[in-house]
């Protein structure tokens, strides 16, 4: 009888496990995970990203996140750590990166040379968020006092990321690594742009106010229309009233670009978006064109590149929570107001909203074919 049993048993493990491995069989493969690097991996560059895949702007079936970072670098790693914990479901890893380079060596092979080449053979896609004023030196100026330099260490990074990966009009290298994968997406974002234009090549106005403008006090900024506000000057004199961070103006596409067209949007439209910067670019890097301008055509609002289709560099937020959030308000200026619904004014000033969902969806989907095309490569 025990002989028995053992053979039944026998029996029974054969067969369920051939009917594991014919199920197995006839399954999908597992899709496989869509690297996205991220520069300056901070809490709330993080929880950004699992915003917009939250709510869906950003498309993308299993996502695996990189943060990359500079040793040396501002990020709060207590409160990034926390954050990678209480996402478990997930994918996000952290790279150090304690290799340093100069505002003289970024333009040339350097010290980080090597960890940047690996860090774009390792991903389908690359973020370069805002962040404090880049250092003149990178771009040949002297610095202004009201230029604020907080994070050189950063700095450095990715203007040498950008300059390996684009390639530009100054310094010594090798070809560009998209040479080889032309529709790699990178979005830079606010300083990402601005990191963009300045690892090409390119120059920045160090302060908005006064050079654009020619203004010398906060109280000519409020006399100026609000459009014209890259940032809210009322926070110069209300630090304390809880008031928006950003200024919130309207964005002209440029009759010859493409960036309307590839997002379904008219060359006359003109959606809103959110600013919070003091410096502009000024000179174009090697390979750059305008994609969009402030409404008074004063200052570049969007590049992209002329040889690599999927580079995108906004010098504007589309990425922040307020835009999200049906329930966000916002209060430009002092009194008992308690401010405007965010949503309702983008609702109300087409087309708003549907430009930052549209332009995620771009992203998405470029990040989504990079990711194909990488895989069909190995």
């Amino acid at each position: 009888m025990a002989l028995t049993l053992t053979k039944k048993r026998c029996f029974l493990l054969a067969f369920f496990c051939a009917a594991l491995l014919q199920a197995a069989a006839g399954a999908a493969p597992q899709k496989e995970a869509v690297r996205l690097t991220i520069f300056h991996p901070s809490a709330r560059r993080l929880h950004d990203v699992l915003g917009l895949l939250q709510v869906g702007w950003l498309k993308v079936d299993r996502l695996k996140i990189l943060g990359v970072y500079q040793a040396k670098e501002k990020v709060d790693l207590p409160a990034v750590e926390h954050l990678i914990r209480a996402h478990p479901r997930t994918s996000i890893a952290l790279r150090c990166i304690s290799a340093e380079a100069g505002a003289e060596e970024v333009f040339k092979k350097n010290a980080l040379t090597a960890e940047i080449e690996d860090i774009f053979r390792r991903s389908d896609g690359i973020i370069f968020f805002g962040g404090p004023d880049i250092p003149p030196a990178f771009y040949g100026k002297p610095t202004r006092f009201l230029t604020l330099i907080e994070d050189p260490y950063r700095h450095a990074l990715e203007i040498a990321a950008v300059f390996r990966l684009l390639g530009g009009s100054r310094g010594e290298g090798e070809k560009p690594l998209l040479d080889d994968r032309p529709d790699f997406p990178i979005l830079g974002i606010c300083l990402g742009g601005q990191t963009l234009n300045v690892g090409t090549g390119g120059t920045l106005i160090q302060d908005i106010w006064t050079e654009t403008y020619g203004l010398r006090s906060v109280e000519e900024a409020l006399k100026i229309p609000a459009e014209r506000w890259h940032s809210n000057p009322f926070l110069y004199l209300y630090p304390t009233d809880g008031l928006f961070e950003y200024s919130l103006h309207p964005i002209r596409f440029e009759k010859k670009g493409r960036l309307a067209a590839e997002l379904g949007l008219g060359k006359d439209d003109r959606p809103y978006v959110l600013s919070a910067h003091h410096q502009q670019i000024d000179r174009l890097g090697g390979g750059l064109r305008p994609e969009a301008f402030s409404a008074d055509g004063r200052l570049v609002e969007a590049l992209s590149h002329e040889r690599y289709p999927s580079v995108l560099g906004l010098v504007f937020h589309p990425e922040e929570q307020a835009l999200r959030q049906p329930e966000a308000l916002f209060k430009l200026g002092p009194g008992k107001d308690p401010g405007q619904n965010l949503r309702v004014f983008l609702q109300n000033h087409p087309p708003s909203l549907e430009f930052h969902q549209k332009l995620w969806a771009w992203f998405s989907q470029r990040l989504e074919a990079s990711a194909r095309s990488n895989r069909q490569s190995r």
